[in-house]
């Protein structure tokens, strides 16, 4: 057991059970020795590795995607925002791939929103010289057009998880059985914001819950209705239920139990719901999909002449049995017309 796992043993043995999401809060963020404050956790010596990492073809179509909008829209003042930036990587691509776009550069001011002190570090290493102000919460992002971009962000937000129990739901829970971890449930009790959400799941459906999404999304349309558009990048579905809980230690599956602390935790992200707080127009595409529809396909040909790596790269990224059907690219917007590579845009859900 880590060393943060005797701690919150200690913390249940003296008031009870924690939810889930009170576990991933500890787990990610504690002061002390929680995951991301402590580590640098991307690339192939870390515990996983994201898209931007896999092949610099990622970032290059996502910016060359928001400079299109960003021209569509009228080419004003924006702030161009990622959430959860990681090493930086994913914006350095981004403007790498749009620095030839006349007037982008001069337009968009960058904004990172990072808590890791670590990462922060990485990302200022990343982006060299390039202007940037870090925020601690998209809530501190400065009002006006945006165009905000997050990978693999809302799925390391902590989540809630109940299981339906006639009229109501029984909240599972982090507790101790023989002095070690176990999971569990509490009484079923009402939970109206449950029922408006999973209004037709059967009895004994375990569904997930992240309080803290529906927040974030409302900080970021409030932005978007002067202008701009959101990009975010995820696995999940569009609407879900199950377990999806899950740790990640060293590119390998853990019990999210074993290790608190050092060990990666993320559950799928619920597009649906995302949509639903923005109340904008939005599309959602697969990964693959999205990606061939901005010419990832004839760019990886381009750089494979002196780089045979990128026929992997392509395939991992866009690839059904890869990364291309599990993650989603969910596009909204407070504007009339569609976004670049969505082919449908619409007010479902909302």
């Amino acid at each position: 057991m880590s060393a943060l796992g005797d701690i919150l043993k200690r913390q249940i043995a003296l008031s009870g059970p924690l939810s889930v999401a009170e576990y991933m809060t500890l787990c990610l963020q504690h002061p002390q020795h929680g995951y991301y404050i402590t580590r640098d956790p991307f690339g192939a010596a870390g515990d996983f590795t994201t898209a931007p990492e896999i092949s610099q073809m990622f970032g290059e179509m996502f910016g060359l995607a928001l400079a299109q909008i960003w021209l569509d829209q009228g080419a004003g003042p924006v702030s161009l925002v990622e959430a959860g930036p990681g090493r930086g990587t994913l914006m350095a691509d981004i403007l790498r791939s749009t620095a030839r776009v006349p007037g982008f550069h001069d337009a968009a001011s960058v904004h990172l929103v990072e808590t890791s002190p670590v990462l922060r570090a990485r990302q200022r290493e990343a982006l060299g010289t390039h202007p940037v102000t870090w925020h601690d919460s998209v809530a501190d992002l400065p009002d006006g057009p945006m165009l905000f971009i997050a990978n693999e962000f809302f799925d390391a937000l902590p989540i809630r998880q109940f299981v339906r129990q006639g009229r109501g739901w029984a909240e599972r829970c982090v507790g101790l059985v023989e002095g070690e971890l176990s999971f569990g449930l509490k009484p079923a009790t009402a939970q109206p914001v449950l029922d408006d959400l999973f209004a037709d799941v059967a009895p004994d459906t375990l569904v997930e819950w992240c309080p803290a999404a529906a927040p974030i999304m409302g900080e970021v349309a409030n932005r978007l209705r002067h202008g701009g558009a959101a990009l975010i990048i995820d696995y999940g579905s569009y609407d879900g239920t199950g377990d999806t809980l899950q740790a990640l230690s060293a590119q390998t599956t853990v019990d999210p139990l074993t290790i608190p602390g050092d060990a990666d935790l993320t559950a799928h992200v619920n597009f649906g719901h995302l949509a639903r707080a923005a109340g904008l127009r939005h599309g959602i595409e697969d990964q693959g999909a999205f990606l061939e529809l901005l010419g990832i396909t004839a760019r990886a040909q381009q750089l494979s002449a002196r780089d045979p790596s990128v026929v992997a790269a392509h395939r991992r990224l866009t690839h059904p049995q890869e990364m291309g059907t599990l993650f989603k690219v969910l596009g909204i917007s407070a504007g009339s017309q569609p976004l670049p590579a969505f082919r449908n845009f619409t007010l479902k859900g909302t």
